[in-house]
């Protein structure tokens, strides 16, 4: 019975360990001299479930620019350490002269004083084929909230979408501007309870548009709070968007050709 109870008891703590580690790693990855950048910014979102992680991983020089991929990996309780494989990129906004390379970590947990720790090293190869990435290191520390929170991503399968904007719960004189690739659509519009509407062409030559909600002003409730309903063929989607004067919300409408939408 002691014996049973001490096993249960190991399992428990195990189960809350890896429970602990979830959640968002940032910091920073680098690599050997032929790379498109000698550092990277990396952010890595960690569920682990039994002995499974999964999630996101993302790459950037800034939030404007950066690479996003879902990946699986397996986490050990007694090593502390995970390994992770990248599969699929599922956002690609970085310059036309760099490749993703998709990465495989191994990482382990560290603790000093209150720092907890993900390090270890990568290696991968390039998006859509066999040739090597240049490796390195990674490393990264946890933080309380994503860098990427503000964009929202929705995958279209038809060539024009509508945007209808509302104000979010309560009128109370909010005024937004609207960009798409930083060309401006709207100026100065107060949201009410009569849409903003707009209409973005998304298609082949179009496959990504950034829309990007800007606070005008913070209205008598801050932060300034808009509903967007995105109408896609007979597809509706409902996002929640939230400005202040340091950052602008932003949707991501990423366009899927319809023929191989299924496809991975």
């Amino acid at each position: 019975m002691k014996w049973q109870l001490t096993t249960i008891l190991v399992l428990l703590q195990t189960v809350a360990f890896s429970q602990q580690l979830n959640g968002v790693w940032k910091g920073t990855l680098t690599q050997q001299a032929g790379g498109c950048f000698p550092v990277y910014n990396v952010e890595l979102q960690v569920n682990i479930i039994n002995n499974k992680v999964a999630g996101f991983c993302y790459h950037y020089s800034d939030v404007l620019n950066y690479v996003k991929k879902n990946y699986n990996g397996f986490y050990n309780a007694a090593t502390k350490t995970i390994d992770i494989q990248e599969e699929k990129v599922t956002t690609f906004h970085i310059p036309s002269d760099c490749t993703p390379c998709i990465r495989y970590f191994s990482l382990a947990y560290s603790n000093s004083g209150n720092k907890e720790i993900l390090s270890g090293d990568w290696g991968g190869v390039v998006m859509n084929g066999t040739a090597p990435c240049t490796p390195g290191k990674i490393t990264l520390h946890r933080v309380a909230q994503s860098d990427f929170n503000h964009i929202q991503e929705i995958k279209v399968d038809t060539g024009m979408i509508r945007l209808d904007f509302y104000d979010n719960a309560e009128i109370d004189g909010d005024s937004i501007s609207v960009t798409l690739d930083n060309r401006p659509l709207l100026s100065h519009q107060k949201l009410g309870l009569k849409p903003l509407t707009l209409e973005v062409k998304v298609d082949l030559d179009h496959r990504e548009q950034e829309i990007t909600m800007i606070a005008d002003n913070l209205g008598t409730i801050p932060p300034n709070t808009a509903m967007v309903i995105i109408t896609a063929a007979d597809r509706k989607y409902r996002l929640f968007l939230k400005s202040d004067k340091q950052r602008s919300a932003q949707v991501r409408v990423i366009y899927e050709d319809p023929r191989f939408a299924g496809a991975n």
